[in-house]
């Protein structure tokens, strides 16, 4: 092992021994190394007469640059647009993310938590989660309702071993089939809880929360070691006063010795820009005295993860978010945004319930987020989903034997009561 790695090892260990356990061999392996981005980062700190040494190519005071490339890009100064971002991503972008967790999450407040570290979105940051924590064989679990890039990532790339729990009691959360999973299951788990959920658009209510973190606790209690890793990638799109306004994670961080929470969020869905691909990961340790010395070193191991499979996150794609951030119009557009979203989600919510529906589908409870699925009643749902596609010309995504997840996010209004007609004649007609 490489010894700059042993030395993080020392530092994770002697600061919370559990979490040092809960550590993956790739995770314990991993170091940011003293080389090109090191020395370059203490030049431009130092070399104040030649530094000549990153791989930038300069002119003047400044990058060198395309008027061609500039020319889109002229609200953002030719440094913010084009050159490398750090490694763990920009400082000020990072810490204007951290005060808006901490303004739209209040039960963060006054917790330890790492300075959120920039992702290439979501993806990445559950690559990053499996690379830290998850070896062949490690249990991942994860309500039966759930994206199927889970899988990939920590199965496919990773070899771990996904296992899942019926995600509902009738229209609740199902929170004591997630208590029996974590008690019966093996010393280590990696639990991943993604809520607004996708692909049912459920966010739990505060009752449902609290369930999930007495669960967490009493698997601790047991002496299970844990992860929790929250999804949050729909985080702040919950269109049901009676639902959760707040992530899971602050009812999980710094909630026990044995129990890690990572907060993965961004502005994929939150600020509606998809291809930018900007993301963010933020760990809660165990209870510790010293969480500065573990975030140090937690930092330095994804920093050399991000260093091994993307170097960095792109540059502009942080500038433009942290102007975002920073305009005063913001929140208004925001929510702006957000009443066309609920609008549609309580016009889907008037027709699907409709008694004519009952014998075609049921219903999954959704409340938040960009989906909701249907259970067809008597048609395969992949079946169902290549008739709507061909006959109709009315694409949705069938998942399983017999769910069917329907995007609504990109319904207009008067979209959505004809494709739900669609689909039951389509059921009709393949019954026959």
């Amino acid at each position: 092992m490489h010894p700059l790695a042993v030395e993080l090892n020392d530092k994770i260990r002697a600061e919370s021994p559990v979490f040092f356990e809960l550590l993956s061999q790739r995770g314990r392996e991993l170091y940011f190394p003293k080389g090109i981005l090191s020395q370059s980062a203490e030049a431009k700190e130092k070399a104040h007469r030649w530094n000549a040494t990153i791989g930038e190519a300069t002119e003047g005071d400044g990058p060198m640059a395309l008027r061609s490339v500039l020319s889109h890009v002229k609200d953002i100064s030719p440094a913010d647009a084009v050159r490398y971002a750090p490694a763990q991503g920009r400082a000020d972008l990072r810490q204007a993310w951290r005060q808006k967790q901490l303004a739209e999450n209040p039960t963060l407040r006054g917790k330890n938590l790492s300075l959120p570290i920039v992702t290439h979105a979501l993806t990445h940051g559950l690559a990053l989660v499996g690379d830290l924590f998850v070896d062949p064989g490690d249990r991942v679990l994860i309500p039966d309702m759930l994206w199927d890039n889970y899988a990939l990532n920590f199965e496919t790339r990773l070899g771990g071993r996904v296992e899942t729990f019926p995600t509902y009691d009738g229209t609740h959360f199902n929170v004591p089939a997630l208590r029996a999973a974590l008690l019966a299951g093996p010393p280590k788990s990696l639990l991943v809880l993604n809520f607004p959920n996708n692909p049912t658009g459920y966010m739990p209510t505060p009752a449902e929360v609290e369930g999930m973190r007495e669960a967490v606790v009493a698997a601790a209690d047991a002496g299970k070691k844990l992860v929790v890793v929250c999804d949050d990638a729909y985080f702040g799109l919950i269109f049901s006063p009676d639902a959760s306004q707040e992530s899971p994670f602050g009812a999980l961080a710094n909630l026990h010795p044995n129990v890690v929470s990572v907060k993965l969020d961004g502005a994929t869905k939150e600020l509606f820009v998809w291809g930018l691909r900007c993301g963010f990961l933020t760990i809660a340790p165990p209870p510790v005295a010293n969480p500065d010395a573990l975030f140090a070193a937690l930092e330095r191991k994804l920093m050399g993860a991000i260093r091994a499979g993307i170097s960095n996150c792109a540059s502009l794609s942080q500038a433009i978010v942290l102007a975002a951030l920073r305009s005063p119009t913001l929140s208004a557009e925001r929510h702006e945004k957000f009443e066309i979203l609920r609008a549609r989600a309580d016009r889907v919510r008037e027709v699907v319930y409709r008694e004519k529906y009952a014998r075609h589908w049921d219903v999954y409870p959704f409340n938040a987020g960009y989906f909701m699925c249907i259970r067809v009643k008597g048609v395969a749902a992949e079946k169902l989903r290549v008739h709507l596609l061909e006959k109709y010309g009315a694409g949705v995504i069938a998942m399983g034997q017999s769910d069917i997840r329907v995007a609504f996010s990109c319904l207009e209004l008067e979209q959505i009561e004809p494709l739900f007609e669609c689909i039951a004649q389509a059921i009709a007609e393949l019954r026959g």
